[in-house]
This record gives C-alpha cells, sequence and structure tokens, in this order.
C-alpha cells in the first residue's frame, strides 16, 4: 500500500519545512498544500493545489495557526480515516488532532497525544547533505582545514539584526581565524540586512581562506553543513539552529538576544547541545547529530500503522 500524504501550511518557508520533512520521512508521496489567506478564498484566486478535496490523503500534516480549522475540518470529512498530525501549538485545540508535536519551549504541556520535541523539523537527511557536499567539495577544499560554517540570519519581527550586531559577530569571527587558524565559509540568508553583508564583504575581500556567498548562484547552505568541521549558526532562526544540530559537527550559536529565541537558545546551551559563540580556537564538543524530525516520524509511523495497517 502507498503512503499519500499532505503537507498543509500557511506557506512560510520555516512552516513548509517542518511540514514537508516529516511527511518525507513516512509517506510515499507528499503533496504540498498551502492555506490560501480569506482574500483569496473570497475571490475565487485558490490554485488547485491549494484546494481540499477527495480522494483525502492518508496522513495530513499541517503548521501554522490558519491550517488548524482545516485539518479539523477534514479529519470530520474522511470519517477519521486521515491521520492528522499539527507541528506547533494549536493554540488549546490538542484533542483535535492524532498528534500534536510542539516545541521544548512551548507552552502546551506534554502528554496524552502531544510530543514536545527540543529541536525543530526538518527536510534535512544524511543522503542530501552528502549530495550537497560533492557538488562543493572541490570548491571548499581549497580553503583548507580546519572549516567553520558560518550561517548568518536576519531580522525577526520585533527585533532588527542590526549593524552592531554584524560587527560583533565579525569581531568574534576574526578572533577565530587568526587564534583558531580556522578557515571559513560563510552564507548570509536573503533575510541578512545588506549592510550586515556589505560589512562582512568588505573584511574579507580577497581572502583566499575565506568564501562568503554573494546571493548568487547556488545556495550552498546545505554544503556548508556537510562539510565544515564546526558550525556557526545566529540564534534568529530555530529552523537554522535546529538543522546544524543534525549534522555530526560541534554547533556554536551567536546569541543576538532576540526576546522570541532566550528560553530555546538558553535550553540548548543547558542541555550542553550547542554552546555560545564567543570566537575561542577550540571548538566545542560534538553532541549530535539530534534530529528531531526521526523522533516525530517513529511516532507517526506507529498512528499510521494503528490506522492502515502499513509502516510509513
Amino acid at each position: 500500500m502507498t503512503i499519500t500524504a499532505w503537507a498543509l501550511t500557511t506557506g512560510e518557508t520555516g512552516m513548509r519545512t517542518q511540514a514537508r520533512g516529516l511527511a518525507q520521512a513516512v509517506a510515499d508521496v507528499v503533496v504540498e498544500k498551502t492555506v490560501p489567506s480569506r482574500w483569496r478564498q473570497l475571490s475565487g484566486r485558490v490554485a488547485p493545489a491549494d484546494r481540499l478535496s477527495l480522494p483525502w490523503p492518508d496522513l495530513l500534516i499541517t503548521c501554522g495557526r490558519r491550517s488548524v480549522a482545516r485539518s479539523i475540518a477534514l479529519r470530520k470529512e474522511s470519517g477519521g480515516r486521515t491521520v492528522t498530525v499539527h507541528v506547533q501549538d494549536p493554540r488549546g485545540r490538542p484533542r483535535a488532532f492524532d498528534l500534536v508535536i510542539a516545541m521544548a519551549h512551548d507552552r502546551i504541556p506534554a502528554g496524552g497525544n502531544v510530543m514536545k520535541i527540543a529541536t525543530a523539523l526538518h527536510d534535512l537527511t544524511p543522503e542530501n547533505l552528502a549530495d550537497a557536499g560533492r557538488l562543493w567539495a572541490a570548491r571548499f577544499r581549497t580553503l583548507g582545514r580546519p572549516l567553520a560554517g558560518v550561517v548568518i540570519g536576519g531580522d525577526l519581527r520585533g527585533r532588527a539584526f542590526t549593524l552592531r550586531d554584524g560587527a560583533r559577530l565579525l569581531s568574534r569571527l576574526k578572533r577565530l581565524r587568526d587564534q583558531g587558524g580556522a578557515n571559513l565559509a560563510i552564507t548570509p540568508s536573503r533575510r541578512t540586512p545588506a549592510a550586515v553583508r556589505a560589512l562582512f564583504a568588505e573584511a574579507f575581500a580577497d581572502d583566499p581562506r575565506v568564501f562568503l556567498w554573494n546571493l548568487k548562484g547556488d545556495n550552498p547552505y546545505r554544503a556548508i553543513l556537510a562539510l565544515s568541521d564546526r558550525l556557526i549558526v545566529t540564534s534568529d532562526s530555530v529552523s537554522m539552529v535546529s538543522e546544524a544540530l543534525s549534522t555530526p559537527h560541534p554547533v556554536e550559536v551567536f546569541d543576538l538576544g532576540f526576546p522570541r529565541h532566550v528560553s530555546f537558545v538558553q535550553r540548548l546551551v543547558d542541555q550542553g547541545l550547542i554552546r555560545r559563540f564567543e570566537g575561542e580556537p577550540e571548538p566545542p564538543r560534538t553532541t549530535g547529530p539530534i534530529n528531531a524530525t526521526d523522533q516525530a516520524a517513529c511516532a507517526v509511523r506507529a498512528l499510521l500503522q494503528a490506522r492502515t495497517g502499513v509502516v510509513g
């Protein structure tokens, strides 16, 4: 029997990655769908791929507040045949799903059909990381070892990634490079402010031991995760930190102090899973890989087996 799954989200990249990653870990056929806004619904501008209609899937994974009501309705329409899983806190309606997967720092308590996880779900696997590494291996080989991968995010709602933040990170990277002999593979994101990218471009111009992606051509993000000896990630993105922890490399987080992620970062520090990045020459001890997607997939497979008799 072929297991089918819909990954239904509100369209943000982080939410799509979580729902899609879990769906791909357990299902044979995965279709991504987006919950249309109220305006799109009223105007009739809803793409066929986003419409929810028969045949219902074996598994529905939702992420994002607007997807909650859709999941509850589909569960009823399918007569309970479809296994429904919601990622993140559904805000008071956990019993409306077969399984809720929430982060450890979310307020919803664990127990019953609520699973708490330490890191975010994602769609990285050893296989797709290895594929990315092979594509970039020759280019990064010229940098030499040890290689420190640096992943830079950007603004978050309620808190900007400032030029001062960029200068602090740059200072610590220079310490790592000068005192630790590290070579750097740096990838900003499209959220990284232009002024911060310009600061790094000027600092490392024509430096043969530093690779800095200029946002043109193929994105080296996955290759950096695959090929680096240590990883440094800014704290603005739970997804980026979680994906770094899914690799076997030691992870350090440059803590921006963004209020939304304070408890997430502190919990990982307390558990010894990450170290705050200060530019220390010696890397932290390796604790990975830590992959919450695998943990969640085991729980979903059990639900699918009980419902369909087939293990996803």
